[in-house]
């Protein structure tokens, strides 16, 4: 969601700014905004729209620079897109250099009050946002303190998830920062140093983070950073190394991030199976302490896309352990009172490991009565894989899209290499284990062959053109798959899409069938075949216009508007996998022809930091 980049150095540090505010473009913002010291004076400047409209606003101060400055990109809870509402806001005489300017992300859930206390005390607000309680809060505690420990008394007065970086003309060379439930890291460059919401946003500059712990406040100047508790004792923090390159944010000479991370995903798939044979899921899973030989239960918790990777991998697990696996989403579980299950492990998945809700419940799950808590994690330095007791990585690389593609199948490669593994610690036959390692070591050939397959899914794309819904059909394994689907269609074409078991077509959805709704089908051989082949003559018979994707040439002479064939005969591994390809292409092909922004598309982020 929102984005911060903060560099206190040496030199101007103006495009270090813009340059980390394009780098977070992905994470999905309406407005931008930079605030930077100059001649011992806050100069600020915001822009409703894209980081290009706040580069053209700044070049028309063409004498601008600065050594010191905060920068934003907000994604709107509290109050429209704008720029009154855009960051950095401000507190303070900017004439007599009793100004502070921050940027904040998170959700103050007790604003209102804090809104009122500061109005009654002379503040005025011009922003309908949460984060102008907190730079007027600071600065009314500044009055009497330093700025150090205003920042410590504000942060104990407020509710919610936050992130906050600070300029102050009385501190020139410094900038000051501190978290609670959001994510801030530090990054250490020579002769400067920077805060940043991702650290992506800096990987241009460093390779070198603090990561910084809930509580925290730091501050940083071109030489030294220094770290304090909410008591102001200073604190240590590890400093970790970073594997990301600036190579992984660019395009590649393709015309999306979406497009190159599909087209990624053969790769993807060789780096998680790659993990697994060098021991390293192993001896992570051993870190757990966790012997699954007692495990009578697991619980998982996920949020969107991540969710229906989390239904497959149900599936796998009681397949390969015979445990009872149940899947909920995070928002749901961090309320729900359902009563505890003994011998239980819990664990969460998450492309970010930022998502709150997911987040929270695994903060409730620690409390709770479970032999321990593992999280599948794409961001190995992200707060959920800190504070599950172990992290899995899923080794997808950054991805940029807001739309998910290769986390998701990432995700189901972890998924089904774990369960692989912890049938193997439960007495999995060896034969079955071999089996399975050989179906995911053939999948990037398998998927190689998919994505050639690109033209066809193209052509199938163009037979949504005007269309306003979509119903996706899928059974089994592939129910999940159509449910993921159908949030693609729905997140970057605007389509509005809707996945059912074909088994509850007729159940309700089956009303909307008319020869205006297409219905997109995942009919694979198997025992469920003729099932669904029932379920699509009741689609025909209502005039329903039928888009089937089957490894089956014979099944196509139904009289279907159009049939992509997949390689036939996959594994139930293989298969939801295969079948997750060209419906991501067909989404994304659907939202080209539209000419949507594919990469970022409207009113969504990549990491949902609030609930």
């Amino acid at each position: 969601m929102c984005g911060i980049v903060a560099a206190s150095g040496k030199r101007n540090v103006i495009p270090i700014l813009m340059d980390g505010l394009q780098r977070l473009e992905y994470r999905g913002y309406d407005s931008a905004g930079i605030a930077v010291l100059e001649n011992n004076a806050i100069t600020r400047i915001r822009k409703q729209g894209k980081v290009g409209e706040l580069y053209k606003e700044i070049e028309k101060n063409k004498t601008l620079t600065s050594k010191n400055g905060i920068a934003h990109t907000r994604w709107a809870t509290h109050g429209e897109p704008s720029t009154i509402n855009a960051h950095p806001h401000t507190s303070g005489d900017e004439f007599s250099n009793d100004e502070i300017a921050l940027v904040h992300n998170g959700i103050i859930e007790n604003f209102d009050t804090i809104r009122q206390q500061m109005t009654e005390k002379g503040y005025t607000f011009t922003s309908k946002t949460d984060s102008e309680t907190i730079v007027h809060l600071i600065h009314h505690f500044r009055k009497k303190a330093s700025l150090l420990e205003a920042i410590a008394l504000a942060s104990k007065e407020l509710e919610g998830d936050f992130a906050i970086a600070i300029i102050d003309p009385k501190h020139p060379e410094k900038i000051f920062g501190t978290k609670q439930g959001n994510p801030l890291v530090i990054g250490q460059g020579l002769g400067e140093n920077y805060f940043a919401s991702d650290a992506g946003a800096l990987i241009a500059l460093t390779s070198r983070f603090v990561l910084l712990e809930d509580g925290d406040i730091a501050e940083i100047s071109p030489s030294k950073i220094a770290i304090y508790n909410q008591d102001l004792e200073q604190v240590t923090r590890e400093t970790t190394v970073s594997n990301l390159t600036a190579d992984n944010y660019t395009k590649d000479g393709y015309r999306h991030y979406m497009e190159k991370e599909i087209f990624e995903q053969p790769e993807v798939i060789k780096r998680a199976y790659g993990s697994f044979i060098t021991g390293e899921m192993e001896s992570a899973l051993k870190d757990s302490e966790v012997n699954f030989k007692n495990v009578q239960h697991v619980q998982i918790s996920a949020c969107g896309t991540s969710y229906y990777s989390a239904l497959v991998g149900k599936a796998w697990l009681e397949h390969y352990t015979g445990i009872p696996v149940t899947v909920d989403i995070g928002s749901e579980y961090r309320y729900n009172t359902t009563p505890k299950k003994y011998n239980s492990v819990f664990i969460s998945i998450s492309q970010s490991g930022e998502t709150a809700d997911t987040l929270a419940a695994l903060r409730k799950a620690k409390k709770e009565n479970y032999l321990g808590t593992i999280a599948l994690c794409n961001v190995t330095e992200s707060a959920l894989a800190r504070e599950a007791d172990v992290c899995i990585p899923t080794n997808a690389g950054p991805e940029i899209g807001v739309a998910s593609t290769k986390a998701f199948v990432s995700q189901l490669v972890t998924l089904a290499l774990f369960g692989v593994l912890v049938g193997d610690q439960i007495g999995l036959d060896s034969k079955q284990q071999k089996i399975s390692l050989r179906d995911i070591k053939e999948l990037p050939e398998i998927i190689e062959h998919v994505l050639g397959m690109a033209g066809e899914i193209e052509e199938m794309a163009w037979e949504l053109n005007g269309k306003t819904n979509a119903l996706f059909l899928g059974r089994g394994l592939h129910y999940p798959i159509a449910l993921e689907g159908a949030l693609k269609m729905k997140e970057i074409s605007y389509i509005h899409a809707e996945a059912y078991p074909a088994g509850e077509l007729k159940h309700g959805p089956l009303a909307l069938v008319d020869e205006n709704m297409p219905v997109i089908a995942i009919a694979p051989s198997g025992e469920l075949l003729k099932k669904i082949m029932s379920n699509l003559e009741e689609v025909r018979a209502r005039g329903g216009k039928l888009y089937v994707i089957c490894d089956d040439e014979n099944i196509t002479k139904n009289g279907f508007e159009k049939a992509l064939i997949l390689p036939s005969n996959l594994s139930k591994i293989q298969s939801p996998i295969v079948y997750t390809i060209p419906l991501q292409l067909l989404a994304y092909y659907a939202a080209l022809h539209k000419g949507n922004d594919v990469d970022q598309p409207r009113n969504l982020a990549k990491a949902v930091t609030v609930e």
